[in-house]
């Protein structure tokens, strides 16, 4: 059970750094005191088996740096922040447990600090997760879990209430948060290091559970500016590498508060093919920055096992940057800065990764709702879903292999976008003096991106500049502004809606949303099925998924859209000189049986099965706890003055 604010302060004997003292004590004569500024904290009194418990190093009146916490003594526990101001982990078993931290105060005393507590042999029913550190204003999600919620059936939270216990009041994102298993908020704004704490209360098979949770709300001397590419608080996040190109330029110039526009020349962040054009994963790597080492380390891993055309080592020349945050939701590119935002839910492979990712929904999905269709989309691999969803009540663990095609579309979409700002024909046209943002507002201005070269030659909609025709109309409502729906609009059948798009040139219906959309989706749908032989469905249904009136697989073989996807393939990995052959040889889409659901009409009958026999054969060989996936929206916000969250930036075209 958890009591009031336990503080346990443990002061060991000061560490001198002269060279002998770890690689976290700096590298200086430091005398000794006798109290050093800090203490852990730790709020839980009797932690139990399965029960998420947090470890906070506390000085808020100083400046803490070099922090390295470790594992002393006990069952070996998984955590992930080991250079933050807390930790946190789930104990599987009891026993004692010792920790450890070594830190550095004001940048000149090295202090380390001890906690020991025990974990008793009960089972905690209920669970929060997972405690850490947050800067103030940035994003943050908490998600309970129960036992017993790992069956078919979902337990009944209804009776769940969560509340703040501690802290300056947040705001949740949810008016309502009673029966909710996650809540999620923005940190408080504070002018010192604030413990945030909150209690989730609820039923669990007839008896009442509660579990508390504390977060660590940390002070910035970094305003969130009103002008820039990020206007709201992001992460922090450092170099993967020890040795990496830029270091903390790299930083400032790509995914920081303080990151602005014409600052950052191509000497401060170079593209990678500026440094080389035949990159290996280790030049990659050494251009990656993250909130978590497990990111960069599962990135790397994708990158050696499953990069085996070299595709992604190519079309990465043409960034300047890879982030991976917990804090980036969806994945996005950006122009102005080079970089690429990789959202890490590719990525893990355990529950305990998993849990340091923020969870908050994807804030568009309730764009369009007053719209009387969806055009859902799904990536397919002999007759079954590409991938996917693992309710993480299950806490399952996965390979990278599970998560193979889905983190594979998302980067041949994302680097579809950087290469399509930074083509190859441009790469070393660049000096060291000119800045990533004039280079990329010169072509801009012009109409000289790749994606403005295929609406002239195949344009999607030739009336885009104008205001675009009905169905670019739609999807800006859909995915960009839900303001702007007329009502005539909201009558439009599903019928109505699929008879407009079955003869246009778009793969989807995102492709509508931006020139840039359409060139990437055209991209990363080809290369899915030219090299993983991944086919893509879309379809016309109603807002639930649950009945469609039209779909197609494998729409690129449409004979008006081949020569897109070639103008596109050409310009964006001139390498894949195979590419044409295939596009050529294309089949014509097939038809989707409008009949069945949108869901079982993922099996098409073959000449050897029928389409129920495919479903069972398929079925029969999956964990029937894991969800189908569909399509999510792809991300690319930098280009248009409308943005829900404020976070990205805005190039201005001169008309």
């Amino acid at each position: 059970m958890k009591i009031n604010f336990l503080y346990i302060i443990c002061f060991t004997q000061l560490l001198v750094g002269c060279g002998g003292g770890g690689s976290n004590q700096p590298d200086i004569g430091i005398g000794i005191e006798e109290d050093i500024p800090g203490e852990v904290l730790h709020y839980d009194e009797d932690v139990k088996i399965d029960q998420s418990t947090e470890l906070i190093l506390f000085a808020p009146s100083n400046n803490l740096t070099n922090i390295a916490w470790i594992q002393t003594d006990g069952p070996d526990v998984e955590f992930y922040a080991r250079n933050s101001k807390v930790i946190a982990f789930t104990p599987t078993e009891s026993g004692s447990y010792s920790f450890q931290v070594d830190y550095v105060v004001d940048g000149s005393t090295a202090g380390t600090l001890s906690h020991t507590f025990s974990v008793v042999s009960e089972v905690s029913p209920l669970t929060i997760r997972l405690g850490h550190s947050v800067l103030e204003e940035n994003a943050v999600s908490l998600a309970s879990f129960a036992d017993g919620d790992d069956q078919s059936t979902q337990l009944d939270k209804s009776s769940w209430v969560w509340e703040q216990i501690k802290g300056p009041s947040v705001t949740f994102s949810e008016e309502e948060t009673d029966g909710q298993g996650s809540v999620f908020f923005d940190a408080p704004e504070v002018d010192r290091d604030t413990i945030l704490s909150f209690r989730v209360t609820g039923d669990i098979l007839g008896s009442s559970h509660s579990d508390e949770i504390s977060i660590l709300v940390e002070n910035s001397s970094i305003q969130v500016p009103d002008s820039g590419p990020f206007r709201s608080r992001v992460a922090q996040v450092y170099p993967y590498r020890s040795d990496p190109l830029g270091g903390q330029t790299l930083v400032d110039c790509v995914y920081s508060n303080l990151t602005q526009y014409d600052e950052c020349t191509f000497a401060d962040t170079p593209l990678i093919a500026q440094i080389t054009t035949s990159p290996t994963v280790e030049d990659i790597m050494s251009k990656v920055l993250v909130s978590h080492d497990w990111m960069g380390s599962q990135f790397e891993k994708f990158l050696q096992e499953h990069d085996e055309f070299d595709d992604f080592k190519n079309l990465l020349r043409a960034v300047t940057a890879v982030v991976i945050s917990y804090d980036i939701r969806p994945s996005f590119y950006n122009p102005t800065t080079g970089a690429i935002y990789l959202d890490p839910d590719d990525l893990w492979e355990t529950p305990a990764q998993r849990d340091t990712i923020n969870s908050a929904p994807d804030y568009r999905s309730g764009f369009g709702s007053e719209l009387q269709f969806e055009m859902p989309w799904r990536y397919v691999k002999d007759n079954d879903y590409a991938y996917y969803y693992y309710p993480s009540r299950y806490r399952i663990s996965r390979t990278l292999n599970d998560s193979k095609y889905s983190f594979a579309a998302l980067l041949y979409h994302e680097l579809a976008h950087a290469n399509d700002f930074f083509p190859s024909t441009r790469w070393l046209m660049y000096s060291d003096t000119k800045t990533v943002y004039d280079a990329v507002n010169e072509v801009y201005q012009a109409r000289q991106i790749e994606s403005d070269f295929l609406q002239n030659n195949y344009p999607l909609d030739p009336q885009y500049l104008s205001g675009g025709n009905e169905l670019t109309k739609l999807a800006q409502v859909r995915f960009r502004d839900p303001d702007a729906i007329q009502e005539y609009q909201k009558s439009f059948t599903m019928e109505y809606v699929a008879n407009m798009f079955k003869t246009e040139g778009a793969p989807q219906f995102y492709s509508y949303s931006t020139t840039r959309e359409d060139f990437a989706i055209l991209f990363d749908g080809f290369m899915m099925y030219a090299r993983y032989g991944v086919s893509r469905d879309v379809a016309v249904s109603d807002q639930d998924y649950n009945n469609f009136v039209w779909g197609q697989r494998d729409r690129k073989g449409e004979s008006w859209i081949k020569p897109r996807v070639s103008f596109v393939a050409s310009s964006v990995l001139p390498e894949f000189s195979e590419a044409s052959g295939i596009i050529s040889n294309l089949s014509p889409p097939l038809s989707l049986d409008s009949t069945m659901s949108w869901r079982d009409s993922v099996s098409i009958p073959s000449d050897d099965l029928s389409a129920l026999e495919s479903k069972q054969l398929k079925s029969g060989h999956r964990d029937h706890r894991l969800i189908p996936l569909n399509g999510e929206i792809w991300h690319y916000d930098q280009l248009k003055k409308y943005n829900k969250n404020k976070r990205f930036g805005v190039l201005e075209r001169d008309e």
